[in-house]
Order: structure tokens, then C-alpha cells, then sequence
């Protein structure tokens, strides 16, 4: 039985699910069952990027699925080599090609690069995307507050969706404030961390004992309770499934707290901070 996923309404009026599959590493067709499976027990969020070189499996697990293409909400995300307006405009073009998709749902610049310093442009790029009816929505990853009064302040116009490392071991307290501020909606990759370490952490392990849960349902039901979007990566159905029945039991505040307190000043998977790492 699919189980059901609630939305939450961003900036734009448009509807995004509350807790998202990523598809990094699904590739070819064995990434397409993959995602299909995804589709099939509940999940309608679907995270894919130009980098990760899956937009096509994407894309046929949907046209497989027998869930109608406009409960679905399919997100890419642009990389740092188009940042230049005109290759950003044939980037999302050439997104909808390789996933041979009439539109979709959320688009993203994948990481600023400010070294560059081509992020305007970009998002400039994906605002008139938007207005050509290419994307339904439009948004951004990894930028810190000062690249989002950036854009904000040279376009007028606010991503709907702000995607980060967000973890315990690094709960962007400072950057899930600013995002709130602005109205976007913060959305967490690699949510469960580095989960071999994190789900056997004692705090979270006893928590789940507590409401006969998994470790990992504990910590994506806390991005949840932060309002936050967790997109988790899982290959196989039960695990799929597991991931998504984390909407009929809740967390205490305490609960919340002793989680969030896991959170370190390294608590980055891979040191990848976005005032100075570049994604091309």
C-alpha cells in the first residue's frame, strides 16, 4: 500500500511533498526500476540533477509509473559550468530533453560557485525558465545567506526552495533562520549523514526504542519537525517504504533538542562549504 505524503504550499502557490527520493548513483535501467519501486510505495518527490547524469532514468520512471505525471514533482538542478544566462536557458532546455519531460517541477542552481561569481545570471536564467512555463518552480542549493540577499536583492524574486546539507551532526540553525525569513522552504540532502555513524548514535537509537521506530525514521521525522524537506536515497522497496512512514508519530520538543545537540562545527559530510567549494 502507497503510503500518502503531505505538502507543504511554498512561496510560489505551488505544492511541494513534505519528504522527497533522492536519485543520485540510480542510473540506466537498473535506476529506473529503482525509481519506479520509489513511485510505486508513495514517494512523488523525485531530486535528480544535470551532474548526476540520470535525468533520462528519471524520466522513464515516470512515463512507467502508473501515477498521473501531475502528482509527481520532478526537480533538477543546473550545474556550475552553465551559470552564463544563455547556457543556463539551454541547460533547462536540455533537461527536459534528456528526461523527455514537458516540463518540471523545481529547478535549481546546484551550487553558487562565487569564485565565478555567475549566480545572477543563473538565477536570472531560471526566473525567465519559469516565465516560458519550462519549470513550475525555481530555487537554489547550497547558497548561504548572503548569496540569497544576492539574488533577492539584484532580481526582486525569491527562491521558492533553498537545498542544503542539512543533518544531527549539522543542523543549520543560522541558515534554516534566513531561509524562513525569506519565505523558501529549506530542503535537506544527505538528511540521515553518514548513517553507519549517525543512526547507532545512543541518543537516537533510545528515541527509537521509545516509539518502536527505526534510528533513520527518527531523524528524517526531525527534519520534518523543523519544517525542513528530507530527500533520502534508498534502492529497495522496504527501505523506500520505511523511509516514508514517518508521518503518524512525532517527536517531542525534548526529543528534537537531543537530536539537534548532536550537531558539531565539522558536522560537514565532506567539508563542502559553499563560500568556497566549486561544482562544475
Amino acid at each position: 500500500m502507497a503510503q500518502d505524503v503531505p505538502r507543504h504550499e511554498l512561496s510560489d502557490g505551488t505544492e511541494m511533498p513534505a519528504l522527497g527520493f533522492g536519485t543520485y548513483q540510480l542510473t540506466g535501467e537498473e535506476g529506473t526500476r529503482s525509481i519506479v519501486s520509489a513511485i510505486e510505495v508513495g514517494h512523488r518527490l523525485l531530486d535528480s540533477a544535470v551532474n548526476y547524469q540520470n535525468e533520462d532514468a528519471v524520466g522513464e520512471a515516470v512515463r512507467r509509473s502508473p501515477v498521473p505525471r501531475e502528482e509527481l514533482w520532478v526537480t533538477s538542478k543546473l550545474p556550475g559550468r552553465d551559470h552564463a544566462y544563455a547556457r543556463a536557458l539551454e541547460a533547462v532546455e536540455g533537461s527536459l530533453r534528456a528526461s523527455g519531460l514537458e516540463y518540471l517541477d523545481l529547478y535549481l542552481i546546484h551550487w553558487p560557485n562565487p569564485v565565478e561569481d555567475l549566480y545572477v545570471q543563473a538565477w536570472r536564467a531560471l526566473v525567465e525558465a519559469r516565465e516560458r512555463g519550462l519549470v513550475r518552480s525555481i530555487g537554489v542549493s547550497n547558497f548561504l545567506p548572503e548569496h540569497l540577499d544576492r539574488i533577492v536583492g539584484d532580481t526582486g524574486v525569491t527562491p521558492s526552495v533553498n537545498q542544503v546539507e542539512l543533518h544531527p551532526y549539522f543542523p543549520q540553525q543560522e541558515q534554516r533562520a534566513k531561509d524562513a525569513e525569506l519565505g523558501i522552504r529549506t530542503e535537506s540532502w544527505s538528511p540521515l549523514s553518514r548513517a553507519n555513524t549517525l543512526l547507532g548514535e545512543p541518543v537516537i537509537e533510545n528515541i527509537a526504542r521509545k516509539h518502536g521506530r527505526t534510528p533513520a525514521q527518527v531523524v528524517l521525522r526531525w527534519h520534518h519537525q523543523l519544517g525542513a524537506v528530507p530527500i533520502p536515497k534508498a534502492s529497495g522497496p522496504q527501505r523506500q517504504r520505511e523511509n516514508l512512514t514517518v508521518f503518524d508519530f512525532s517527536l517531542s520538543d525534548e526529543e528534537v533538542g537531543e537530536i539537534t545537540a548532536l550537531g558539531r562545527p565539522d558536522g560537514r559530510n565532506r567539508g563542502q562549504d559553499p563560500a568556497v567549494y566549486q561544482e562544475f
